[in-house]
């Protein structure tokens, strides 16, 4: 399985940005997914997961009531809607899936910094 994240830029602070996360190759093995985000000189963080098929949602404290995780399985892509974006939400945003062999795999990455 292959993840593809994409939606990332640069936003003002208050605006909204919609990131998306692409799954190619053995998709009928994937669980659960999620994103995870890591700003500079800070661990890897859990953002929000999602059941594989998308009746359960988990998010961090942090993101709750900003952010919406979702996917559509027809079109083997996640989703993450984040509004009211603040500056320290800033970080590289990844995907990760969890697949039936009990392993996950990550995407690359996509840039999300929010302006003050």
């Amino acid at each position: 399985v292959q993840l593809v994240e994409s939606g990332g830029g640069l936003v003002q602070a208050g605006g909204s940005l919609r990131l998306s996360c692409a799954a190619s190759g053995s998709t009928f093995s994937i669980n659960a997914m999620g994103w995870y985000r890591q700003a500079p000189g800070k661990l890897r963080e859990f953002v929000a997961s999602i059941t594989s098929g998308g009746g359960s949602t988990n998010l961090a404290d942090s993101v709750k009531g900003r952010f919406t995780i979702s996917r559509d399985n027809a079109k083997n892509t996640m989703y993450l809607q984040m509004n009211s974006l603040k500056p320290e939400d800033t970080a590289v945003y990844y995907c990760n899936a969890w697949l039936a062999t009990g392993s996950d795999t990550w995407g690359q990455g996509t840039q999300v910094t929010v302006s003050s």
